[in-house]
């Protein structure tokens, strides 16, 4: 009678394990499918590349080279080419957008075309913190501005990284001190506005409105005589953008 017990616990122990591993597998696939998925965005290089501009610019999206860098003009291409197919437009080719314009792949078969950037790439490959830092900028710097004026000055911060009188990130330039009223007059924490984020984003993602500007100022409320010697290279609302 104990060993018919015993089998019988043995095999509701089994019954058990088996339910919660295949729940468990249930569960996460769709996890574990999603860090498959291969993206490809600004910055990004490779053969794959190559073919997505080779597909807009048989469909004359994109009239650049097809040299396997995902430039700014990739870029615009691909959010004409979401725009126009009904997809959600944010210049970045996905699983959608790759479908969209026949291309088919998996993770395995693009080992050598990954989306990921190289260690010494595009300084403006960045990550989520600089994201939200930038769009904070912005924000206290450029809130109720024009969209375009609000790209241009997330524009301005990533210029600056690039020119060898400031510093070379985007934290360094934004609480380089003095560089920017929002940071004085605690601006930089104001209340978030989702043109902001979006603004950080599409500068980070290439647009630069500023026409290559490292400054930008504001003439109703400018205190330095100096800052009007910069050359001018346009206004945006109410502000000014120079080199």
């Amino acid at each position: 009678m104990r060993k018919y017990l015993s089998f019988r616990k043995i095999v509701l122990y089994m019954m058990i394990g088996l339910i919660t591993y295949f729940s468990a597998y249930i569960y996460f696939t769709p996890y574990n499918k999603a860090l498959d998925v291969i993206t490809y965005y600004y910055g990004s290089k490779g053969d794959r590349v190559s073919q997505i501009q080779q597909k807009l610019k048989n469909w004359q999206y994109y009239d650049g080279a097809v040299d396997g860098v995902y430039g700014y003009g990739t870029y615009t291409a691909v959010k004409k080419f979401q725009q126009k197919n009904g997809l959600n437009v944010d210049g970045v080719v996905g699983d959608d957008t790759l479908k969209a314009l026949g291309i088919y792949i998996t993770s395995q078969s693009n080992n050598e075309n990954s989306s990921k950037p190289p260690a010494n790439g595009n300084k403006n490959t960045t990550n989520n913190q600089d994201v939200q830092l930038l769009a904070r900028l912005i924000n206290g710097e450029a809130r109720g501005e024009p969209y375009e004026g609000q790209v241009a000055v997330g524009a301005v911060i990533l210029n600056r990284t690039r020119d060898s009188r400031f510093p070379s990130t985007i934290a360094g330039v934004i609480y380089q001190p003095g560089a920017f009223t929002a940071i004085v007059d605690g601006q930089i924490n104001a209340e978030m506005q989702q043109s902001s984020t979006n603004a950080a984003i599409d500068a980070l993602n290439g647009w630069d409105p500023s026409g290559g500007a490292v400054y930008y100022f504001n003439p109703a409320t400018a205190t330095s005589a100096w800052i009007w010697s910069r050359p001018l290279i346009k206004v945006i609302g109410k502000h000014r953008f120079c080199s």
